[in-house]
């Protein structure tokens, strides 16, 4: 018996092969993603509100304690927001996971596999789509952070890299929680799992509070992570310094995380469905 597969929206005005057709099939399945977030917009209120109640908290709760911790002339707020922004990104990636998973659970994903579409689509798509996502909620909280008393102290395009970079780190992160959802297969456990790979990066770095509050033993790791060299690369771009190297070192950590994550997602992909 065959598959009919014409007319389908994801397979329908595909052309060219290769990288170029791979890129139509993941923009394709993005498109999918965000039209499905439209259609359940609670899910993009719940992904905002808990940006928002971590700003308020570390703001009101610990600046008073951080504040005397920083540098001559640095507020609490504008040490915190870049972290925030990190840790945003880092959370919101979590969602691939869990559809990933979901998708996998209702079993959308033999119908993916039907197609002829490339077989990195699915993960390229969610990915782009959580980027999305995340373009909307860091904005929401440039907006908190100013309301909060947040400025940009190196001009507006160097706050713009910073940006861009938080995104890039959350698409790179994406890749990771892709794994953990094809791996598990189900969105409980998937949340389940993707904590105690959050908690460590974001919680245990320079995201909240410097690094030399910190023990000593813990400091060697926090120095040493992807979470505290993004935070480190935005918070030098919004407030000023030499930032080039910080902005390299967070790049590599990009690249590396997606070098050995999306092809490993892959695998799990061909290997689940």
């Amino acid at each position: 018996m065959t598959t009919t597969t014409t007319g389908h929206p994801l397979s329908a005005g595909r052309q060219g092969s290769g990288i170029a057709a791979t890129a139509q099939d993941g923009l394709a399945v993005a498109w999918r993603n965000l039209i499905a977030l439209r259609r359940v917009p609670r899910l993009l209120v719940f992904s905002t509100i808990q940006p928002l109640v971590f700003v308020l908290m570390f703001r009101y709760v610990f600046g008073g304690v951080v504040g005397p911790s920083l540098p001559p002339g640095v507020s609490y707020v504008d040490f915190l927001i870049p972290g925030i922004f990190v840790q945003t990104a880092v959370f919101g990636s979590m969602n691939t996971a869990i559809g990933l998973a979901t998708d996998m659970q209702t079993g959308l994903m033999e119908r993916f596999r039907s197609l002829p579409m490339a077989r990195s689509a699915v993960l390229v798509g969610r990915t782009i789509a959580d980027l999305a996502r995340n373009v909307f909620v860091v904005a929401l909280m440039t907006a908190v952070g100013f309301a909060l008393g947040f400025r940009i102290h190196a001009g507006v395009p160097a706050f713009l890299g910073g940006v861009l970079l938080v995104l890039a780190f959350g698409f790179a992160m994406s890749w990771v929680f892709a794994v953990v959802g094809m791996a598990v297969g189900d969105p409980e456990t998937a949340q389940a799992a993707a904590f105690p790979v959050l908690a460590p990066l974001v919680f245990a770095s320079s995201a909240f509070v410097p690094v030399d509050t910190m023990p000593g033993w813990l400091q060697a790791f926090a120095n040493h992570q992807p979470v505290s060299q993004t935070a480190e690369a935005v918070r030098t771009l919004v407030l000023g310094g030499p930032a080039t190297t910080d902005v390299w070192q967070a790049l590599v950590w990009d690249a590396g995380i997606v070098a050995v994550f999306a092809p490993l997602g892959v695998w799990f992909y061909r290997r689940a469905v």
